[in-house]
Formats: C-alpha cells, sequence, structure tokens
C-alpha cells in the first residue's frame, strides 16, 4: 500500500470507532482493524475518504499501511483479549513500533506487557480515555503514561483530538510505567463516589421534600449553573426528564434500583488498603452497587423491619441543605482519590503532577467539574501539599459547608433514608481533623491480647505491658 496512514487503532467498537473519526477530523490519517467485518464497513462508510479514514478485518494489510514507527492504539476489552492482540500483532511489529492500551487496564497488567515488550524493542504505553463515545467523538479527556520518548510520537495526535479547557488540551505525559492506566483507574473510583453522592441527594430530596421529577430536573439543573457544575450533575438533571418510550412517565422511575459494575472502582478500594489511605467515600460506593444487587433480600428485609415515617422538611431549606452537602461530600471524595494518587506515585516511582492531573480532568473526562479548577490551583500553589483538606483555598470551603452536611445526615439516619456516601465523606473529614482519635484503646486491646506493643505519648519508645 503507497499510501501510510499516520494513526492505526484495533477494536472498532463505539468508542473505537468513534476515536478513529475523531483523529481524522482533526488532520491525522487513521486505519482501523477489527475482526467483525461489520464495524469494518461501517467505519469506512461513515468515514467516507479512504484516504482519511480506512480499516480491514486483515492484521498484516492493517500494520502494512502505517506509517513507521507505528502508533497503534488498542480499544479493546481488558484483560486477555488486550494480550491476544498484541500477540497477533507482533511476528509483523517492528522495533520501535508503538502500541497504546486505551482500555481499563490494571495497572500491573500495563508494567508487565511493558517489561515484555521492551525485551522486544517495542514501546508499549498506557493511556486511560474518560468521556465515554461521546467524549471519544467529540474530545475525551486522555491520561498516558509509559515511555515518555514514545509518547512523543503520538503527543500530536493526542492534543489534537482530546478535550480542551480554555485551549489547553485536556491530555499530558503523566509518568513513566503504569501511570496512565493507574491514574484512570483512580479517576473511576473518584467518578464512582460522585455518582453515588448525587443519586442518595436525589433518594433525600425525593422521600423528604417529595420533589417531583420537574422539581429535580430544575433543582440539578440550577446547581449545574453554579459551583456545582460538572458532568454528572448536569446528565443527572437532564435524566428527571427523559420519557419513557415504553410506557407511561419518566424513564428514571422505571430502571431496576440495581447498579452493575465493571471493577476499576473496586481496583481503587483494594489498591487504597494495600497503600494504607483511607478513600471511605469511594470503599461505600463500590459496596453500595453490591448492595444494590442484593434486590430479592432487600425485599424480603424490607417486609420484615419497620422503618420510621418519613417527616418532610421545608423543600427550599432541604434544597439548600442538598446542595451544601453535595458541594462538601464532591470535596472530600476528590480529596480522598487525589490523596491515593500522590501516595502511589512515590510508592510507584510515577512522578504525578496532582496539579497536572487536575487540569487534564477539568474538561472532556466523566469527573469534569467546575471544582477542578480550584483543585488544580491548589496544588499548584503547593506540589507537595497531601491532601486537599489542608489547602488554605478549601478550608473555607469546607467549613461554610460542612453544618449543612451534618444536619442532613442527621435528618437521613432519624427518618430512615441511607446516605452512605455523604455519612461517610463527613466522618472521613471528622476524623482526618481531629487531633485525638480512640485508636489507643485499639492499641491496647492488640497488646493485651497479643503483645502487639504500642508507642506512648509521652516518651519515646516501644512498649509492652503486661496486663492484669
Amino acid at each position: 500500500m503507497e499510501h501510510k496512514y499516520d494513526f492505526g487503532l484495533v477494536g472498532l467498537g463505539v468508542m473505537g470507532r468513534n476515536f478513529i473519526l475523531n483523529v481524522a477530523d482533526n488532520g491525522f490519517t487513521a486505519f482501523g482493524n477489527d475482526l467483525d467485518t461489520e464495524k469494518v464497513d461501517a467505519l469506512i462508510k461513515e468515514g467516507g475518504n479512504p484516504k482519511k479514514v480506512n480499516a480491514t478485518t486483515d492484521a498484516k494489510i492493517f500494520l502494512d499501511a502505517l506509517s513507521t514507527p507505528r502508533k497503534i492504539m488498542l480499544l479493546v476489552p481488558a484483560g486477555k483479549v488486550v494480550d491476544i492482540v498484541i500477540e497477533n500483532l507482533l511476528p509483523n511489529l517492528d522495533e520501535g513500533d508503538i502500541i497504546i492500551d486505551g482500555g481499563n487496564s490494571f495497572y500491573t497488567d500495563t508494567d508487565r506487557r511493558e517489561a515484555y515488550l521492551s525485551k522486544k524493542g517495542i514501546n508499549f504505553f498506557g493511556a486511560g480515555v474518560s468521556g465515554g463515545a461521546k467524549g471519544a467523538r467529540k474530545g475525551p479527556s486522555i491520561m498516558p503514561g509509559g515511555n515518555r520518548e514514545a509518547y512523543r510520537h503520538v503527543k500530536p495526535i493526542f492534543e489534537a483530538v482530546s478535550a480542551k479547557y480554555e485551549g489547553e488540551p485536556c491530555v499530558a505525559y503523566l509518568g513513566p510505567k503504569s501511570a496512565g492506566n493507574y491514574v484512570k483507574m483512580v479517576h473511576n473510583g473518584i467518578e464512582y463516589g460522585l455518582m453515588q453522592l448525587t443519586s442518595e441527594i436525589y433518594d433525600v430530596l425525593k422521600k423528604g421534600g417529595n420533589l417531583t421529577n420537574d422539581e429535580l430536573h430544575a433543582t440539578y439543573a440550577k446547581w449545574n449553573a453554579g459551583r456545582l457544575q460538572s458532568f454528572l450533575v448536569e446528565i443527572t438533571s437532564k435524566i428527571f426528564q427523559q420519557k419513557d418510550d415504553l410506557g407511561d412517565g419518566r424513564l428514571v422511575d422505571k430502571i431496576l434500583d440495581k447498579a452493575k459494575q465493571k471493577g476499576t472502582g473496586k481496583w481503587t478500594s483494594q489498591n487504597a488498603m494495600d497503600l494504607g489511605i483511607p478513600v471511605p467515600s469511594i470503599d461505600i460506593a463500590v459496596s453500595m452497587r453490591e448492595i444494590s444487587a442484593l434486590k430479592q433480600e432487600r425485599i424480603t428485609a424490607d417486609q420484615l423491619y419497620e422503618r420510621p415515617t418519613v417527616e418532610c422538611m421545608d423543600k427550599e431549606k432541604l434544597e439548600r441543605l442538598a446542595e451544601e452537602s453535595l458541594y462538601f461530600s464532591f470535596i472530600i471524595t476528590y480529596a480522598q482519590g487525589l490523596h491515593q494518587l500522590a501516595d502511589a506515585s512515590k510508592e510507584y516511582g510515577y512522578e504525578l503532577d496532582i496539579a497536572v492531573i487536575a487540569k487534564i480532568w477539568r474538561a472532556g473526562c466523566i469527573i469534569r467539574a467546575g471544582l477542578l479548577a480550584d483543585i488544580a490551583q491548589a496544588f499548584q500553589a503547593d506540589n507537595n501539599l497531601p491532601n486537599l483538606l489542608l489547602s488554605p483555598t478549601f478550608v473555607e470551603k469546607v467549613q461554610s459547608t460542612v453544618n449543612a452536611a451534618r444536619k442532613l445526615v442527621s435528618y437521613g439516619a432519624v427518618n430512615g433514608i441511607p446516605l452512605p456516601g455523604l455519612s461517610n465523606s463527613l466522618t472521613y473529614f471528622d476524623a482526618y481533623t481531629s487531633t485525638r482519635l480512640p485508636l489507643n484503646v485499639i492499641q491496647a486491646q492488640r497488646d493485651y491480647f497479643g503483645s502487639h506493643t504500642y508507642e506512648r505519648m509521652d516518651r519515646e519508645g516501644i512498649f509492652h505491658t503486661e496486663w492484669e
């Protein structure tokens, strides 16, 4: 093939097709590959010009069509499929070619693949892509990490196709090894937390204020025009308006309350425990999806136990408390996720710049929010900031909203409305800002039954007591 293409992409599902068309829209030629003939044909038809966008089911034709060093992105399901695709490509690759995993691969898999391919002279890096199918088409947030020199070859393409925030591309080289996939994993963990919180606030407004779907739409839309401006608040406002095309009423009232998950939230939570970093707002978001799956048991349990009769609150007061509580808990959730990133960077040698990460999340990705501009500024002012709650900029934001969270959590507890994300955010805040916690008793217990020793407040050293 005489005509060589700038960029190759394997996996022409909705995300892959949209991403490759985005590449072509931004001045680069792109060639796709998929085993499914229908997906190949669909891309060629939508691309319109085979010199700009083309595709094939044949791996060798695909590789021969690419300029060198070949820049090949994989948008295929995480796990074994990635390894299978790599093995299929390897026999026809040349030294210096670049493979980019754009899926939600577990970070240790990325480290393994990079080590394996580097021995064969092939550059490999992970690049998390956030924004869903629409983002892939119009501009996602992209989180690449791996070989810095290899990224330089892809940088112009990624900067062209990424979302833009006030003209700045929402993509940046994040660090070596699996830095990109790790950042995307924690991004998704934060996403779990924010989604749980927006759903809880909906629940308390509906049960405690009897807000209709139209009122819920108006409330979330108003919030999205203020300091809670974010993709998730925006789409939630729209969800309440969607009519049910299979029956009467609004669709939201017909959707089964069982939330599924693909694992990235769980990975974030598990790894945070490995690192010893508390992320309870993310932890409970994962747990609530698991509780939601127990639908039949929940129905049975609901019939066994009495619940309080909900005492409705004045709508205006409830909406104010809800807005302040959601803002407070959003800050806490971001703080937890970014704390995990800062600690993981030291543990795994990622060299992450938290301000840069906050910047590339300002547009394109699922957790994009107006709040991220303030977060980026906080970490720019102090790039060694261990936790967002220690930023002078955020002290006032939290101080002015935490009392609303206390009132709403109390209201939920008294009225039997579960607010686990908000409760965990508040508990985390109270614990993190406490000079003294009751863990001295736990240390005494551990020493009592297991001779595990303890430290003292009044002198240096490690101590053990023969307890009476």
